[in-house]
């Protein structure tokens, strides 16, 4: 009885001291509190972050735990509870020389260690996010110094990731695909509809992702987590609040955000808005003159007028403005089980089309309008995580959710009161189940997808004079439009030795497209219905070898497939001026067959360099031709005899290159970082592949402290010329300088920026950026609109 006695007071006092407990994290040099050390136990049920002084309650967390110290600029250290109580509760971390995070997730959807993992894997947490203050999601992508983005308008933003873009790359938010059956072999914009503010980390996985992720993940994934619902680790309600207010003067720039964080000991809600209104966006003044809008149109009542420009470096008709709200519940009534509701919603303004705005035909402006209409998101889903470590598995993902898109293109020629406008609708459900499990080192992974699409398109054209309105042929076809994937897949990580890690899997998905035309009026098409069925074995093998401490060697072979969706076998759309591009209801899916090399290396403490190459063979290529309709090369569309052409599987094509970065810490407070990307490609007939960007770079200078930070840095683009370019670029000359010979091409260009923030207090931080010092006037390779000219940024950020 007295033992039993002994052990209860024992076991209250140590909860009463865990209960009242907070524990500190300081640097090991300077002695000063860490802040944003993110604090969490082994399963990541117990979750949080030190605040700005570096402490963090630790009364949720039981004394059998190990707690977890993550920081991307220090050490990562895990301890007991008896570790923390002999070292009273302060935890101390050693700065880290070369920031490379340790951990990720998206290989195969299970965090793992980064030294295990074959891929190429390039994270963005939320501390770069904050001090980069990019306006959108593209903008997010773009500081990675890795990943190209295309911008036909102010509204967009197109990633291109060694050499591929669009429908064969992979967009997945909160474990969610974002791809659909329109994502089109044209640039994209729908990763703008991601709020960048309340993403929490992002992980760019470079090169196929078939195994884990199926269709599209040709040339890479970008995988978006947004923030998490934190619960309270004491007795009191976790209150946390963040709030942002920035403007930039390049295109007028207003942006205002709120998020905050109401945490119990099982229940979690966290709520974030978003407003961003962007003027018409400002060029720089220092360039080629052809870049100029020296004139825009104007529609008075009857008619269209030409209006000169009063400052024809002023993109008019570029501005826009969006509203982005996310919310989640999270529920966990044991330590196994994590139950959240999320929702992700925006809503954007109507997008002017710039790149057609300023487009001519025969000396004349050719349109009187071309816009996007709002484009809609919203995303809802469900997901399930369980860890009971049964002979199944030791952990378990389950994923429901559904999304709703809406997206229209408005276009009306010049002086014509006819606007054509075409609608589209996608739902899209999905379902995916996901498993690991480990075997005294050696792990598996496995899991089960099942995805369907329901397509809308209509259209109509409507007389802006009378309101009158007449049929209009839509984008796509008009009847069922239902796309449907189903896949199985399974993985390993196996330890060779203590230093070699393989890694391998295997995934098959089976697709299905049926579309049917109601009416075939418009166009009498030689079929009613395009109706396929493909399946698809993908796999993957890769090794990682530690040599010592300072040197590693990664290896790396992968294919990846993806199968035609609704865009490319049944859409018309006038692809460029005087061309149509038709329905195509024989197509065939694309494989592509990667090999990846890395090695990266430590050198004298201070420098870190790593190296990627990469050989990416694309057979059964999905492209754009030229083709025959009902026996004609041409069709008259919209009033004008264009050229036909369609979507085909034509041949192979080739992309390789390589990415060379290095990180200098010449002492502990300076920090250099630079990035090279060089990518080539063509396909079997010699053509250039059309998302191959010219070789692109940046490099930063950075001084940082515990209170301020400060980055200067140039961004850097070679030269695409006029033999480089892809047919479909050159068809767009009104977007290109002209070479000696009167051809078009993309000019080389580099921009110099200065960033920098100042810590004010414990709540409060200041951003501020000059952004294109010198103003330079440029226009990145394949996009309609010129880039910001010199670019001032202030934002004030509080968190409490």
């Amino acid at each position: 009885m007295k033992k039993l006695l002994f052990s209860l007071i024992i076991s209250i006092s140590t909860f009463s001291l865990l209960s009242a407990q907070t524990i500190r994290v300081i640097d090991s040099e300077d002695r000063k509190p860490i802040r944003d050390v993110a604090v969490f136990n082994h399963s990541k049920t117990r979750f949080g972050y030190t605040d700005l002084a570096g402490e963090f309650r630790i009364n949720a967390f039981r004394e059998s735990d190990h707690i977890y110290f993550q920081h991307p600029s220090y050490v990562n250290i895990d301890l007991s509870m008896e570790q923390l109580r002999e070292m009273n509760y302060t935890v101390i971390l050693q700065y880290k020389t070369f920031e490379i995070d340790e951990f990720v997730v998206s290989a195969n959807r299970w965090e793992q260690n980064k030294d295990e993992v074959p891929n190429k894997i390039t994270p963005i947490r939320m501390a770069q996010v904050e001090f980069a203050n990019p306006q959108t999601a593209a903008d997010l992508l773009g500081t990675s110094g890795e990943v190209y983005v295309q911008k036909s308008q102010l509204g967009g933003g197109s990633p291109m990731i060694r050499g591929f873009a669009t429908h064969r790359i992979l967009l997945v938010v909160d474990g969610v695909r974002m791809n659909n059956a329109i994502f089109r072999e044209g640039n994209l914009q729908n990763v703008i509809a991601l709020d960048p503010n309340i993403i929490e980390n992002s992980e760019i996985i470079f090169g196929p992702g078939a195994v884990v992720y199926g269709s599209d993940a040709i040339g890479g994934v970008m995988d978006f987590h947004s923030k998490k619902a934190y619960l309270s680790t004491s007795d009191k309600i976790n209150l946390k609040a963040n709030a942002l207010a920035r403007t930039s003067t390049a295109n007028k720039e207003k942006t205002a955000h709120l998020d905050f964080n109401l945490g119990g000991k099982k229940i979690g809600f966290m709520a974030g808005y978003t407003y961003s209104s962007y003027d018409d966006l400002e060029m720089g003044s220092v360039g080629n003159e052809s870049y100029r809008r020296p004139e825009y149109q104007e529609w008075q009542g009857t008619g269209d007028m030409v209006i000169p420009n009063t400052d024809p470096d002023i993109q008019v008709e570029s501005g826009y403005s969006q509203h982005n709200l996310t919310a989640k519940l999270r529920f966990q009534p044991t330590e196994e089980l994590n139950i959240q509701f999320i929702n992700h919603t925006s809503v954007s303004s109507d997008v002017p089309r710039y790149d057609r705005l300023v487009e001519y035909r025969s000396g004349n402006l050719r349109y009187g309008d071309w816009y996007y209409g709002p484009q809609k998101w919203i995303m809802n889903n469900v997901s399930v995580d369980w860890s009971p470590g049964n002979r199944f598995f030791d952990a378990m993902k389950i994923v429901a959710a559904r999304q709703y898109f809406a997206e229209s293109r408005h276009d009306r020629k010049f002086n014509d009161s006819l606007i054509r406008e075409k609608y589209e609708e996608v739902i899209a459900y999905s379902l995916s189940a996901d498993f690991e499990k480990e075997f005294d080192g050696r792990i598996i992974f496995y899991g089960l997808e099942a995805i369907t699409n329901d397509v809308n398109s209509t259209g109509e054209g409507r007389d802006i004079i009378t309101g009158e309105t007449f049929p209009e042929s839509s984008r796509y076809p008009d009847g069922d439009n239902r796309y449907n994937s189903f896949s199985a897949y399974g993985g390993f990580k196996y330890p060779l030795a203590e230093s070699v890690f393989l890694n391998g899997g295997l995934r098959y998905n089976y697709t299905t497209l049926h579309s049917t035309f109601i009416d075939n009026s418009y166009y009498n098409f030689p079929f009613d219905e395009i109706d396929t069925k493909n399946g698809a074995l993908t796999g993957s093998v890769g090794a990682v070898w530690q040599i010592d401490e300072k040197t590693k060697i990664n290896i790396n072979g992968s294919t990846g497939f993806r199968a035609p969706n609704v865009d490319d076998a049944g859409k018309v759309f006038d692809s460029e001026p005087g061309a149509v591009v038709v329905p195509n209801p024989g197509l065939k899916p694309e494989y592509a067959y990667n090999l990846d090399l890395g090695f990266s290396r430590d050198l004298f403490d201070i420098l870190h360099i790593e190296l990627t190459g990469y050989l990416t063979w694309l057979d059964n290529a999905m492209v754009r031709r030229e083709f025959s309709f009902n026996g004609s090369d041409s069709i008259l569309y919209q009033g004008e005899m264009s050229q036909v052409l369609s979507i085909v599987n034509a041949g192979s094509a080739t992309i390789y290159g390589g990415h060379v970065s290095m990180q200098l810490v010449p002492a502990r407070n300076i920090r250099i970082k630079s990035n090279l990307n060089l990518t080539k490609g063509t396909d079997n007939e010699g053509v250039p592949f059309r998302h191959v960007p010219p070789t692109y770079g940046s490099t930063h200078v950075i001084y940082e402290n515990k209170k301020i930070k400060i980055d200067l840095y140039a961004d850097y683009n070679g030269e695409m010329s006029y033999e480089d370019m892809a047919p479909s670029e050159i068809e767009k000359p009104h977007m290109y300088a002209e070479d000696e010979n009167g051809n078009p091409y993309s000019p080389s260009w580099y921009t110099l920026n200065l960033k920098a923030s100042y810590q004010l207090g414990n709540t409060a931080l200041i951003n501020a950026g000059i952004e294109n010092i010198i103003d330079h006037r440029y226009r990145p390779y394949a996009s309609g609109i010129v880039a910001p000219g010199r670019n001032f940024i202030v934002a004030l950020r509080l968190k409490i």
